[in-house]
């Protein structure tokens, strides 16, 4: 049986990608934070979108350096993030009863983006692409490494490949671009408000991807 061999090696390989890790991404959770629920939320086509090529209408520009060679990254934020305070305020004064962590790209890049990105303080931490597994080509954000409760983790993300290993946590978006009539994120602030007050995420967000 020429099948079993290959479905042994998947089968280890996928044991090997979900082993525990050492030391957790997320320090210790505060007294006061039990209970929330841990956000995790994407960067690039999720709440900003990059290019190495220019860009017009940028918002930014910021100066990265590969392999010696420094490069101008020119971004856009998206319309909500820029424009809308209420949907980083939301988060920040409590109403959706969160604790927050951003998870994106790499840190040269993603550093001095999310500087900009987050004016009001709102994200926790920052998880950088060193801190993703590395599976089948795709940097997969492994949420069982952040030590929080997984019934009690969202990822917001536009890329189903990054969130494969908890597919049952992910709260899926568009991939952004450019429109600058989008109104994705704002439009989910009910919905994030309702899950803050169930006891664990996944029959709520079962019900989200089932329609």
């Amino acid at each position: 049986n020429l099948r079993a061999p290959a479905q042994f090696l998947t089968c280890l390989q996928l044991y090997i990608d979900f082993q525990p890790p050492e030391k957790f991404l997320l320090p210790e959770i505060n007294t006061s934070d039990y209970g929330r629920k841990c956000v995790v939320i994407d960067l690039d086509e999720t709440l900003v979108h990059s290019s190495f090529k220019p860009i017009s209408n940028a918002d930014f520009i910021v100066p990265v350096e590969i392999d010696g060679t420094v490069h101008q990254v020119r971004a856009l934020f998206k319309p909500c993030i820029q424009h809308c305070k209420p949907f980083s305020k939301r988060f920040q004064n409590g109403t959706l009863r969160s604790a927050h962590s951003l998870l994106c790209s790499c840190f040269k890049y993603a550093d001095p983006v999310a500087d900009l990105l987050d004016q009001w303080g709102v994200f926790r931490a920052r998880l950088f692409r060193e801190s993703c597994v590395f599976h089948r080509g795709n940097y997969v954000k492994d949420l069982s490494r952040l030590g929080r409760e997984l019934s009690k983790v969202i990822i917001v993300d536009n890329s189903p490949a990054s969130y494969i290993f908890h597919p049952e946590n992910a709260v899926p978006v568009q991939s952004w671009f450019d429109d600058i009539t989008d109104t994705e994120l704002m439009d989910l602030i009910p919905f994030f408000e309702g899950l803050s007050r169930e006891e664990d995420v996944y029959s709520v967000l079962q019900n989200l991807r089932s329609r």
